[in-house]
Parts: C-alpha cells; structure tokens; sequence
C-alpha cells in the first residue's frame, strides 16, 4: 500500500500549478499557526477541495474572505502520504470581484438563451386558482411573511406548503434543487414559487447557478420566480414560468382577489338575470304577438266567415236557379199562350173554324160555306198547324 500510495504521490507531485476556481465553504485560520486551511467548493456540483495556505497571504486579502465568497487560486496540487488524500497548496489567492461575476453571468445567460429556458413559448401559465401552492424561501424569513401575508389576504383558504432552505452561500443551490424536486412530485402542488429578499450581486448569485436554472427549466410544475427588488435581475426570473417583482408581488399573483372574483361573480349572475329577463319579455312580447293575429285570436272566425260566404253563395245559387226556372217557366208558359192562340182548339172551342177543301180541279181553297162543297161529297177535317184541313163530302139534309 506504501509503493501504491507513493508512486500516486510521486505522479501528482509532477504536476504542475492550476489555477482554481471555487466557492469558499470554510475557512480556518487559528492565531499562532503558520498555515491556513479553506475549503473549496464547485458551485455547479457536489465537489469540494481542501486548499492550504500561508496563514499571511490569508491575512493580506481585503475585504476579508468570508464562507460563500468566490476566489480564484494558483496552487499546486498535494497529496500526503499519512492521510492519503489530496488538496491544493495555494500561492496565490484572488477574490472574484463583482465585474468578474457579472461577466460570467452574462455568459451564463447568453448560453441558456440560445438553448431555448427562455423562450416565451415554453412558459406555462398559472392556473386560476392552484388547490396547493409550494413556497421555497428562507426560514423566519420577510419574504416568507410577504408572500404568506399577501396570498391569504386575497384567498384566505390558500394553502401552502413551505420548504425553509438556505437562500445564499455555498448550501442554498443543493438545498433549492432538492425542495424543488420534492414539491415538483408532489400531486396536491400546482404552483412553486421560490422566494427571497433583496441582497447584494453576491448574496443573488445562488439564483443565477445553471444547476438551480436548468432544474427549474425541467421541472413540471409552473415556477415562480420572487427575487430581490425591481431592479434584481437573477437568471432564475428569465427561467422560471412567471417572474414578479417582489415576494409581495407573488403573494398577489398567484391566487385570485376573493373580493375581486365575489364582484366578478355577481355582475356576472347580474348579466345573466338582466339577459334572460330580456330574452323572456322578447318572447313573451312574441306569444303575445303571435296570439293577437287574427287567426290565432279568433280561430273559429275564418271558419265561420267561410261558412257565411257559402250560405252566401248557397242562396246566390239558389236564386239563381229559381230566377231561371221561374224565367223558364215563364217562357214555356208564354209559348204556351201562343200555342193556344194559334192552335185550332181554341177557336174550335169557341164554335169557329177554317176550312179547307179542294176543289174538282184539285186547287186548295177556304171553306166559306157549305154549299160550296160538291153535293153529295163527303166532309172530312185534318188540323194541322193551327189550320183546318177539310175535304167534304155533301150529305142529304146536313147542313154541317
């Protein structure tokens, strides 16, 4: 194990100086001792290195370092044989500045942009009243109070489920993720909103961390992003589904205003009512329309003036037949009159008649008197159109 551990020792001691970057997670720098010991993390993962130094060139940085700054380190990497373990022997310690920070942000942003966490389109929107609201913010913290205060002034039967987790230094990106992924699974939570107060560049820089970003990018519950003040523009307010101002702000945003939506509510029950009142009296108004036509007023008043107009027509006809009958009637009995005068009865009846007779010579002649007849020829009469018709034939003694 010895030769194992040397030869690692020797290869790594070949190896030349690095320069480091990290957050500062721990710092420990006794009175009296010559050398100082920090412990450095990888803010985008779960890494850390110890790192050792001259307890002066500690002593020199200003401002102080304090846990959850930013440094830079030319050190070389160690390995000691007693403990087999490696760190890094620093010769040279820089404090990021806020410059530095920005810059790397900037970039940051640049790089998440072009992959698309924040494009509009991808963004959710809120729903209208969320059964479950999950709250990632510091413990006992003002934030948490704004956005508790707030939210059940508007909806007093919100309910909350509050993850208290770090909200800077070297613990509030891990703590975040985790929080986020057990409310990002939790059924009964249909909003996450993470929330903290203002701060300096440093304080924020956990919320501009691509872990925390990508992390709020995959997750499948909407996001809201209460960071800072107005001016405080962390990565997580471009990547979240709905960016407010202030966690006062989400207190107001992520539930509706009870008195609002109580108003909403009646007006809109007022329109309803003022509209079916309108569609009623325009039926009614309708029916009665409808009901005071003629036909429908007096149904029984067409069929009857239809019945008056064929009595009507009925006697019409009736006359008409009588006045022809009785025309006919009359002609018939006129015609009749005229028969009668001219006919043979009449004048027979009255003891009077014309007669004709032929002659020897055969001529048709009119009987004046008896004795123009042939003695001893006899008398017979055919009527025949009004005229006596006679052929006579004398006989001894009969004057007829």
């Amino acid at each position: 194990m010895r030769t194992v551990a040397r030869k690692i020792a020797d290869w790594i001691h070949r190896l030349g100086s690095v320069w480091v970057e990290g957050q500062v997670t721990q710092i420990s720098a006794r009175p009296g001792t010559g050398t100082a010991f920090l412990t450095l993390r990888d803010p985008a993962a779960d890494v850390s290195m110890t790192v050792t130094c001259p307890a002066p060139l500690l002593r020199e940085i200003e401002p102080p370092l304090r846990e959850g700054a930013r440094i830079v380190v030319f050190a070389k990497p160690t390995f000691y044989l007693g403990r087999g373990t490696l760190s890094l022997r620093a010769s040279d310690i820089r404090p990021v500045g806020i410059g530095e920070l920005l810059a790397r942000i900037e970039r940051l942003r640049r790089l998440l942009a072009a992959e698309g966490l924040f494009a509009p389109e991808r963004k959710r929107r809120l729903p209208f009243l969320p059964k479950g609201i999950g709250l990632i913010t510091g413990r006992a913290s003002a934030a948490e109070r704004d956005v508790l205060a707030n939210a059940r002034a508007r909806w007093p039967a919100v309910c909350f489920q509050v993850v208290n987790t770090a909200v800077q230094g070297v613990q509030a990106v891990p703590q975040i993720c985790r929080a986020l992924s057990t409310l990002d699974k939790d059924p009964a939570i249909d909003v996450i909103v993470i929330a903290r107060g203002g701060g300096s560049v440093e304080d924020l820089l956990p919320f501009s961390d691509e872990a925390l970003c990508r992390a709020v990018a995959a997750a499948r519950t909407p996001v809201v992003s209460a960071i800072g003040h107005e001016p405080d523009s962390p990565l997580l307010d471009h990547v979240a589904d709905l960016r407010c101002s202030t966690p006062t702000d989400a207190g107001k945003r992520v539930v509706p205003d009870v008195r609002e939506e109580t108003e909403r509510v009646h007006q809109l029950r007022d329109r309803a009512r003022r509209a079916l009142h309108g569609w009623v009296d325009t039926q009614c108004r309708l029916l009665d329309q409808l009901r005071s036509r003629p036909v429908l007023a007096d149904p029984l008043g067409p069929i009857q003036r239809r019945a008056d107009e064929v009595a009507v027509q009925v006697e019409r006809g009736r006359r008409a037949v009588l006045a022809t009958l009785t025309r006919e009637q009359t002609a018939l009995a006129a015609a009749r009159a005229r028969l009668t005068a001219l006919g043979p009865t009449a004048t027979l009846a009255r003891g009077y008649s014309v007669v004709q007779f032929r002659d020897p010579a055969g001529n048709l002649r009119v009987l004046r008197s008896v004795s123009e007849i042939a003695e001893g020829a006899p008398l017979r009469i055919r009527v025949a159109d009004g005229v006596a018709h006679a052929t006579a034939e004398r006989t001894d003694g009969d004057d007829r």
